[in-house]
């Protein structure tokens, strides 16, 4: 009996690989003689460096750096020395996470952390350059990003300035630096959004960053300038480009200043990892993650998991921290799972998650070992179960 377990991350209580192992100590206690392959997984977001790192053996460099307000962060990046690879998470300088909800100012934070991170792989001699957006604090456009990489940003008067974004409505120009030499840069992204308007950056991420309906209207103007300049002096128009307004722009960012190009996070996870052999030779195939809701559904990594599964014939199930009403209904997966035993407020589940992981996961298989008929899952039968 061989079960591949692939969760991605429990946000805010597990990693990914954490939630790997809670999965595999649960399932190991009732069903000692299983074979379970732990393939923790990512999309774009927080986790896609981790996962990489562990995956291709890289090692940590720590830099100096800054958090998305200035204040002095130490971050870091994966580097794999043969390959010349760097792989870095947008998030690990200026993500949500480093903020404190009362220090959280969307008007001012940038990724200008981010941009030292780039800065210092480029030095070391990075050939390529991966870049996990997702977890931003930021709505910037990638504007901090760029200043970090020599970038000047002016204004009316000629004056240079830095690139805040309440300080964006006054932009008039953008001046590339000269002899700027970038490796291939590739930013890993899973959502479809574009820069401005609706579904863009300020509108659609900007309130889960502190900004309210005032200050998404001058996000929204402040990038729509910016997308205005760059078109006007550095020649590309990017903003209605799927992926621009990922990570409060970052997409946008890195597609105008870097020439970068933006591909679906969990596939360069799935490519990495192996995982389409890896769900071939499985029997079961279970995956996860903190909540499962219509966000999961639209292409996050457990629904990456569960498409290869399905077109693999394997079922599926996956374990969630809580599971939004009418999840089930999609019929992604063969079977959804809370993980909460008794009633929890949010602050004890997250604290509990490891322990509640694996007693979910224990209950799991004890019910698919028992699982009456010709279609269980049992250590003789290897066809399927529910």
């Amino acid at each position: 009996m061989r079960i591949l377990i692939a969760p991605d991350k429990f946000k805010g209580s597990l990693s990914a690989h954490a939630a790997a192992a809670a999965i595999a100590r649960g399932l190991s206690s009732v069903w000692p003689d299983a074979q379970l392959d732990l393939a923790p997984i990512a999309d774009g977001g927080e986790g896609f460096a981790e996962t990489l790192a562990v995956a291709l053996g890289a090692e940590w460099v720590n830099v100096a750096s800054e958090d998305a307000i200035g204040r002095p962060v130490v971050a870091r990046y994966a580097w794999l020395a043969d390959e010349r690879l760097a792989i870095l998470d947008m998030s690990e300088a200026s993500g949500l996470q480093r903020i404190p909800p009362q220090d959280r100012d969307p008007l001012r934070a940038d990724t200008f952390g981010t941009g030292i991170l780039i800065a210092h792989a480029i030095a070391r001699g990075a050939r390529r350059i991966l870049v996990g957006l997702g977890g931003s604090a930021t709505t910037d456009g990638g504007a901090g990003l760029a200043r970090a990489l020599g970038f000047r940003f002016l204004d009316h008067e000629g004056r240079d300035f830095s690139p805040a974004p309440s300080a964006l409505p006054s932009l008039a120009h953008v001046v590339r630096p000269d002899n700027l030499a970038l490796p291939e840069i590739v930013a890993a992204c899973d959502v479809r959004n574009p820069l401005l308007g609706e579904g863009g950056a300020a509108r659609v991420y900007g309130p889960q960053k502190g900004a309210n309906a005032t200050a998404v209207d001058l996000l929204d103007r402040a990038l729509a300038r910016l997308a205005e300049v760059c078109a006007s002096d550095l020649g590309c128009d990017n903003r209605d480009v799927p992926g621009s307004g990922a990570a409060g722009g970052l997409g946008f960012g890195l597609l105008t200043f870097c020439n970068a190009q933006i591909r679906p996070g969990f596939d360069m996870i799935a490519e990495t990892l192996d995982l389409e052999s890896r769900i071939a030779a499985a029997d079961l195939v279970i995956t996860g993650e903190g909540r499962i809701d219509e966000q999961t559904l639209e292409g996050k990594g457990p629904a990456g998991i569960a498409l290869l599964a399905r077109k693999a014939g394997k079922n599926v199930l996956a374990f969630g921290g809580s599971v939004a009403a009418g999840a089930e209904d999609a019929g992604l997966f063969h079977a959804l799972i809370p993980i909460a035993d008794r009633p929890l407020t949010i602050g004890d589940a997250m604290t509990e998650a490891a322990s509640l992981l694996e007693r979910a996961s224990r209950r799991a298989g004890q019910l698919i070992r028992i699982a009456p008929g010709p279609h269980s899952l049992n250590a003789e039968s290897k066809t399927g179960f529910l």
